[in-house]
């Protein structure tokens, strides 16, 4: 159940006739009173002798009863409170006493109060009401009704569990504005499975992920399709921006512009130009960009930014680990960019899964730990190089890759959870942890080709090689070998130790610190984790040609002379490119 408290108005006339009228896109039936201060109270939406001015000079009258110079210039209180699309209907008796418990919990008429303020709840739809209330009191006192939305918060949440509704979290003002009633009445008029501002935030997300200057983020909105509207001050400085989808308009026929904060609080100009600032340091360039920037190798195609982009999300893991909260914060802020680079860039069988991900997460990449900008570069770079690879087709070497960054970002996302966890940060640990589930499902739908490859390949070991793989796994990992044995990625883990010997390294050495790294019984596949972390931390193709086995052989010195990775010092020292 949510509640919001609207700002203060001026006119009791003007807020009744919006209730009981038809509303801005014709979404409001049967409007009706389901409680108010006063039982005998006139309802224009049932009593067809009441008006809305009847029930405004009674709402009024408190007011008006004061001299001109006392009388507080917006007197009209204005709560919404609205249920979850899962929850039941309730009757407007149930509603009845939502709003009696409202208006107590936020001080407008406490219980048991003679001389409360005046107040009105009317209902025009099946999910939600609204409350009116003029705040002088009967007594000529005006109410005392600070932090009313933080009460009415914690009303809601005891509600929530007296009625056996959906539990929310409370929240902490970092999230996203949720589309209003007639927003959501319009998509459904206009068959859009999403509003307008759900479109418009995640268009705005892909645009400003990796972006490194101002320009490139509005070319980026252009070539999305998206109308913008700048705000330049007189002195032609760009103070902020708004957009439009082409294809929404209002009644009169002009586009419905959203600016960045009504959006997302972090997608507000100020809060994306602070994405390209350095640590500590002021930008130099008249568009906020750095164009000093170390130079990084060219993007050779997308398998090569998803490996790049993995090495970057072992490094934000050590961060959120280890790292002090500000640091912390902007790796998992950058994540975020990652994930809607990743979903913009996914083939068709991943699409869906990585775009819920990338959604989910969303929430979870804002809170009030500040983040501190700069130190997240890597993986912006990271997010960036995605962009600029293109699209992938799902197969061989760059389907691998994605399945070798959704795996290592499975792991970033659910450090992210557990970091908000510890934080308490309730909501975007819950946003992290629905992320986690659907990029697990993108990862099962992105594994299944190569992984079937590799372990055909393992399957056609011969009987020495393959007990040898096996001596290795119980040599390294005794209490897990078996485990890993039994399950279905043994075949590919076998293949990639016996690929990472033809390629002229120590398996033993590999497998000791891929486990090293991270714990592993957490993992939905063991093998799965060891068989990515190896192949990326030994150089290996993520998806080799049998008919080219020399080509492992040659890749050891191949990647070492041309690194795959930009070079960021993480908090231990370690290089990036070595294993997760």
């Amino acid at each position: 159940m949510i509640p919001r408290v609207h700002a203060r108005g001026t006119r009791t006339i003007g807020l009744l006739h919006y209730l009981y009228g038809p509303g801005t896109h014709e979404e409001h039936t049967d409007s009706h009173l389901v409680a108010a201060w006063d039982s005998l109270a006139p309802d224009p939406g049932r009593d067809s002798d009441a008006t809305y001015g009847d029930l405004q000079r009674l709402l009024d009258q408190p007011v008006n009863a004061l001299p001109k110079n006392r009388r507080p210039a917006e007197h009209v209180w204005h709560l919404s409170v609205r249920a979850a699309p899962e929850d039941p209907v309730l009757s407007d008796e149930q509603w009845g006493e939502i709003a009696r418990r409202m208006v107590a919990a936020t001080g407008i008429a406490p219980d048991g109060d003679d001389a409360a303020c005046r107040w009105a709840a009317i209902r025009h739809a099946d999910d939600h009401i609204h409350i009116i209330a003029t705040v002088v009191r009967e007594d000529g006192r005006q109410a005392r009704i600070r932090q009313d939305g933080k009460r009415s918060q914690a009303e809601a949440r005891v509600i929530e569990i007296d009625y056996g509704l959906r539990r929310l979290a409370t929240g902490d003002g970092t999230a996203a504005r949720r589309p209003t009633s007639a927003e959501r009445h319009k998509a459904q008029r206009e068959g859009r499975e999403r509003t307008a501002r759900e479109e418009l935030r995640e268009s705005v997300r892909r645009a400003v992920a990796g972006a490194a200057s101002t320009d490139e983020f509005f070319d980026r909105l252009a070539a999305a399709g998206l109308l913008i509207r700048k705000r330049l001050a007189p002195s032609g400085d760009l103070l902020g921006y708004k957009v439009a989808l082409p294809d929404d308009r209002n009644k009169d026929g002009e586009p419905v512009f959203y600016s960045g904060s009504k959006l997302a609080p972090d997608l507000s100009l100020p809060r994306v130009r602070e994405r390209w600032s350095r640590p500590s340091e002021t930008p130099t360039a008249i568009d906020g960009s750095w164009p000093d920037q170390p130079a990084l190798p060219p993007v050779t195609g997308p398998a090569f930014a998803r490996r790049r982009a993995a090495a970057a999300t072992w490094q934000a893991l050590l961060v959120i680990d280890h790292g002090d909260d500000g640091t912390a914060a902007a790796q998992i802020a950058a994540t975020g960019e990652v994930l809607d680079a990743l979903a913009k860039t996914s083939a068709a069988h991943t699409r869906a899964e990585l775009r819920e991900a990338a959604s989910a997460f969303e929430r979870a990449s804002r809170s009030h730990v500040k983040a501190v900008r700069g130190h997240d570069r890597g993986l912006r770079q990271a997010a960036r190089d995605l962009v600029h690879s293109g699209p992938v087709l799902g197969r061989g070497e760059d389907g691998a890759c994605t399945a070798m960054l959704i795996d290592m970002a499975v792991f970033v996302v659910t450090a992210a959870a557990k970091w908000h966890a510890r934080k308490h940060h309730t909501q975007q640990a819950t946003a992290a942890q629905q992320a986690a589930e659907h990029l697990r499902a993108a990862y099962q739908a992105a594994s299944v080709q190569p992984m079937t490859a590799l372990s055909q390949r393992g399957r056609r070991l011969t009987q020495r090689v393959r007990q040898q793989q096996a001596n290795l796994l119980h040599q390294v990992l005794p209490e897990l070998a078996d485990q890993i044995q039994a399950e279905s990625g043994w075949p590919a883990l076998a293949a990639t130790l016996d690929d990472a010997r033809r390629a002229g390294h120590d398996p033993a050495a590999l497998l000791t610190e891929a486990t090293a790294r991270r714990e592993l019984r957490s993992a939905g596949s063991m093998s799965d984790v060891l068989v990515w972390r190896l192949r990326r931390s030994a150089h290996l193709p993520a998806l080799p040609d049998d008919r080219n086995a020399t080509a492992l052989r040659a890749n050891r010195h191949t990647s070492h002379s041309a690194p795959t990775t930009q070079s960021v010092p993480g908090p231990t020292g370690n290089d990036p490119r070595r294993g997760r």
